[in-house]
């Protein structure tokens, strides 16, 4: 099983949930370069722009931030370019209220924020997961140890759902869906979650809390009948 967990968690937590875990931290802090790459905001260069024939991008980040549209601001062209990892979010506070995203660097359409996240941020971190070939090698390696123990992503946000617009997107969720199988291939047949789905997204996330911490109290009583049987 893979799961997504918020990186503010301490380790020491974290392993007390996820006892038998490998835990890969794939943010953009992360100490690992070859977790790092997992980032959004990591700037694999020459990242295909939605709807933008002959642009590139330096990283995904650069491309949801430079296609936002707000009220005192237009596409940012300079959030292409940025290869930094810094300095990328464009903010309410500075531009004003933000009025969507735009289709294309040079399109007249604005998109709505589910639209948004559906026709250019999943798409383009998908492009990523497909093209980067140190990219693809090691959602391989996680595949592969998944297959021996659970693996638990650390992210900033933890929202697994792309459904889900109440709050922003784990990427370290979409990583999760791809391995899994679930990447969705376009907005045909998906909408933004209803409220009535969101309270049951937060009861189901309720019991999955208790059903962790049931599943390692087993792990943790298991390994300490085998050290008695071992110390006889």
């Amino acid at each position: 099983m893979i799961y997504v967990v918020n990186k503010k968690r301490t380790i020491e937590n974290i392993r007390k949930d996820f006892p038998n875990a490998a835990i890969l931290d794939i943010t953009s802090t992360s100490q690992m370069r070859y977790a790092q790459i997992l980032s959004p905001f990591y700037p694999h260069m020459n990242i295909p722009i939605p709807f933008t024939k002959g642009l590139t991008a330096s990283c995904v980040e650069g491309i949801w931030q430079g296609l936002k549209v707000f009220e005192n601001a237009d596409v940012d062209f300079s959030a292409f370019k940025n290869d930094t990892m810094a300095g990328l979010k464009r903010t309410v506070r500075k531009f004003g209220r933000p009025k969507g995203h735009r289709k294309g660097a040079f399109g007249k359409e604005l998109l709505n924020y589910f639209e948004a996240r559906m026709l250019i941020y999943l798409p383009s971190y998908k492009w990523v997961l497909e093209n980067v070939p140190e990219v693809r090698h090691v959602i391989e390696r996680i595949k592969m140890q998944n297959e021996k123990q659970d693996i638990v992503l650390l992210d900033y946000n933890t929202n697994i759902d792309f459904r889900d617009i109440s709050q922003p997107l784990s990427h370290a969720g979409l990583v999760k869906l791809y391995i899994e199988g679930g990447y969705p291939k376009g907005i045909e047949g998906y909408t933004p979650m209803t409220q009535s789905e969101l309270d049951e997204k937060k009861i189901k996330a309720k019991e999955e809390k208790k059903e962790i911490k049931k599943k390692a109290k087993i792990f943790k009583e298991g390994l300490e009948l085998f050290g008695d049987i071992n110390n006889k």
